[in-house]
């Protein structure tokens, strides 16, 4: 790969929810407060939505990262093709129950909530792609789990990260819809931000210099519109591209035709 032509220690701009290079930006910073903030109030539910690449899933897993282990208690829901039945045994096997019957699965998740509070340790349900939920009765599945509670306190937040249009299909199950605190909207990069962004996950991966000069990242802001996963895309092949061609730094030409290859794929 082209890591060791510009004496990189990681590759930078690979499309994996990495909490490593996880970029702060400011609305970044804002939906982690917001998730955290439903949390740490003990609040029912939060929504996180965001169109595609823009950097939800990493925010959820910097949230799992930034979350004890000695407190909280949290399980990671991204198979949301899953019945409403599997789904459950998922989220019951993450939190450490062993499988159950049809008729026991709801009450197992109250016990095991209950069990879990009582020992100092909240549980936080994070469903990733939940837009991706196909059988309505899954969501009828997660509005149940807010009869977990008392005296008005919930043993459990209910974290919903998806693409736009996920709040209105929270919102048309009534139950769950009447439990959402907080809800946040992500938005692709600006320029500074994208400009930014790159320097960042190039510094994490090694570099002690810039390695795209600013024809490149006029050229790359353009063609990504800001967005993270494309972003990344394009600087992973402008980076290639710039080692085969032996180049001192990435320019306008070779992300022209990262950005070809990326819409040929």
């Amino acid at each position: 790969m082209y890591d060791k032509y510009w004496n990189l220690t990681a590759l930078p701009f690979e499309n994996v929810p990495d909490p490593r290079f996880f970029y702060s930006s400011r609305d970044h910073q804002r939906a982690l407060l917001q998730m955290f903030y439903a949390i740490n109030n003990r609040l029912g539910a939060a929504v996180l939505t965001g169109d595609t690449g823009c950097g939800k899933t990493v925010v959820s897993r910097m949230l799992i990262q930034e979350l004890s282990s000695d407190r909280y208690k949290i399980a990671l829901m991204d198979r949301p093709g899953l019945s409403p039945e599997d789904f459950l045994r998922d989220m019951l096997g993450q939190l450490g129950v062993e499988d159950q019957s049809n008729g026991k699965l709801q009450r197992a998740l109250e016990v095991q909530a209950v069990k879990s509070a009582n020992a100092g340790k909240y549980t936080v349900v994070i469903v990733d792609d939940a837009h991706a939920i196909e059988d309505g009765n899954t969501f009828e599945a997660l509005q149940s789990l807010f009869s977990f509670q008392r005296n008005g306190r919930f043993f459990l937040t209910l974290l919903l990260v998806g693409q736009a249009g996920l709040e209105e299909r929270v919102a048309g199950v009534e139950a769950l819809g009447q439990q959402v605190a907080r809800q946040y909207h992500l938005a692709p990069l600006k320029r500074e931000e994208t400009l930014s962004y790159v320097q960042t996950r190039l510094e994490k991966a090694g570099a002690d210099r810039s390695l795209f000069d600013e024809d490149a990242l006029d050229a790359l802001y353009q063609a990504s519109n800001g967005v993270p996963r494309d972003i990344n895309n394009i600087c992973d092949i402008a980076l290639l591209l710039g080692s085969d061609a032996k180049v001192k730094t990435v320019g306008e030409d070779q992300i022209e035709k990262a950005v070809y290859a990326v819409n040929n794929l």
